[in-house]
């Protein structure tokens, strides 16, 4: 009689996104040989760089806090149903179906279920792709260093296909909650999935259970909207001429128009150049904060100005209405250095966006202090950084949850690989990490190094990111406990070719940040995952 063997136990993992860092990290989890179910809330790989003429609504002015994110989480039970059912009970349309007959009710359902991303239609990458490449696969033979958002959505969605990730993506599903089962052994994820039917919508909920969990959501959800005297009161009154740079899709709709910019990073300085030879005037505003693009680098058709000190609304009766096509906004906006702007047909705030894991409320707090985070806290209420992670990546006092794609001002297609490669290993159980104090030891360190902030998680000083990849290259390959130094087997870091591609493209952009020490545009720019 043969003797029958079992099957060994094989990892279940969730991976929360289906960006560059959700589509490398669920590639290299497969190649590990774990079980994967990616979720994805909308329809297709390719993160940030799916372009959806849909545009994102309105977030609140100011914003919100961290914890509620872009979207509104469902309560459980809110759409909750067992297929089969596993009791006769009344099922309702409200928790159920939704069914409508005007289609631009339902797409703006969809919309609210999966918020539309910030890609614009003039989108390109500001790294050559000969550097934004993923270890999983390269770019199609004769490709330009810089192309437009699609090539760059079908790269994605290239790796996705090939690796068989798209076929463990759950699409229009969206997570609303993680947390651990009462024991401690595994993650509980409550999901809800959108499905469209022939007169409406589908909400279905399920719960599911992982032994381990990745956060590759991305930066790009929740705008960061400041809090400056007016602008509430100029949104209220002009709802349409006041957007985010998330809502941002083409320059035809500002021609011949006044646009400021507030903001100087890559958002911004993007939106100014498509505005260029398209729009009359453009005021970019600036703080002058630690990562401020340099005023070289805007078109000459937009003038920088200072911060904003606040937005003023006319008093005159005659501008009680919402203004015409082509007029512009009655009021002024009061420049901190005593300047005043008018005549202001729109306004764009590219002020950047707020960390925010709202599935994961516990790991959040909204009262809570940038520097009292204590040592559970992923999230505090300023929503500018992401507390007690291991290198960037594992939770600390749980690293059976792990990010990838926190750190920026990298070259992201890149850097997050890594990251996917390190955090396959060790789930698959060919890594090991370090000890929980030890983890925690080299995040005090850091603390202490970088500071608390929007700074901690920025690679953008000479040689930082190559020193990031090389110390955790080095950690894996020490810690594989299967390749016993076996060189095919060990993870492997930059190639010759592409720090030769890294260091030819600071040479062409040296001189751009003069007195900070930066020499090139990818370690001074938030790279796109």
């Amino acid at each position: 009689m043969s003797e029958l063997r079992s099957q060994p136990y094989r990892q279940t993992i969730a991976v929360i996104g289906a960006g560059i860092s959700g589509v490398c990290t669920a590639a290299h989890l497969l190649k590990e040989g774990l079980s994967v179910t990616v979720f994805e809330r909308s329809s297709i790989a390719g993160g940030i760089w799916h372009y959806d003429d849909r545009v994102p609504g309105d977030p609140p002015y100011p914003s919100n806090t961290p914890s509620l994110g872009d979207y509104e989480v469902s309560q459980r039970g809110q759409f909750s149903y067992v297929t089969p059912p596993s009791e006769q009970r009344n099922e309702t349309p409200q928790n159920q179906t939704f069914r409508v007959e005007a289609n631009n009710y339902l797409s703006d359902l969809e919309a609210h279920f999966s918020p539309p991303g910030p890609c614009y239609r003039g989108l390109r990458n500001n790294v050559p792709t000969y550097l934004m490449e993923s270890s999983l696969g390269q770019w199609p033979e004769g490709t330009e260093p810089v192309v437009g958002q699609r090539d760059v959505e079908n790269y994605v969605q290239g790796l996705a296909e090939v690796h068989d990730v798209n076929n463990q993506t759950l699409f229009h599903t969206r997570v609303d909650e993680v947390k651990k089962t009462h024991d401690g052994s595994k993650w509980e994820l409550r999901s809800v999935t959108l499905e469209k039917e022939e007169l409406g919508v589908r909400f279905t909920e399920r719960l599911h259970l992982f032994d381990r969990v990745v956060v590759a959501s991305g930066h790009y959800n929740m705008p960061r909207i400041p809090d400056i005297t007016g602008l509430k009161e100029w949104k209220t009154r002009f709802p349409a001429r006041i957007i985010h740079s998330k809502q941002y899709r083409n320059p035809q709709r500002y021609r011949d128009q006044n646009v400021v910019v507030l903001g100087a990073g890559v958002s911004a300085l993007d939106i100014c150049r498509e505005l260029d030879g398209v729009v009359n005037k453009v005021y970019q505003s600036a703080r002058g904060g630690q990562f401020d693009l340099p005023v070289s680098l805007l078109p000459s058709s937009t003038r920088r100005v200072p911060e904003i000190a606040s937005f003023i609304l006319d008093n005159d009766e005659r501008h009680q209405h919402f203004p015409e096509d082509g007029q512009h906004i009655p009021g002024k906006i009061a420049l901190k250095d005593g300047q005043v702007l008018d005549k202001i047909h729109h306004v764009v705030i590219a002020t950047g966006y707020i960390t925010s894991y709202p599935f994961l409320p516990h790991l959040h707090s909204d009262t809570a202090p940038i520097t009292e985070p204590g040592e559970y806290l992923v999230v505090t209420s300023d929503g500018n950084m992401a507390h007690n992670l291991h290198k960037d990546i594992f939770y600390i006092p749980d690293p059976t949850l792990a990010f990838v794609g926190v750190p920026y001002h990298v070259v992201t297609f890149s850097l997050f690989d890594f990251q996917a490669q390190a955090v396959a290993r060790v789930f698959a159980g060919r890594a090991k990490l370090p000890s929980q104090k030890l983890m925690r030891h080299e995040y005090e360190r850091r603390v202490l190094e970088k500071g608390l902030g929007r700074g901690f998680h920025s690679l953008h000083q000479e040689g930082k990111e190559l020193a990031y990849v090389r110390e955790l290259v080095e950690w894996v390959n020490e810690g594989d406990v299967h390749g016993e130094g076996r060189n095919d087997c060990n993870m492997k870091g930059h190639t010759e070719e592409w720090l030769a591609g890294y260091y030819e493209m600071k040479a062409k952009t040296r001189g751009l940040f003069p007195g900070r020490g930066i020499k090139s545009v990818a370690e001074d720019t938030t790279l796109r995952n």
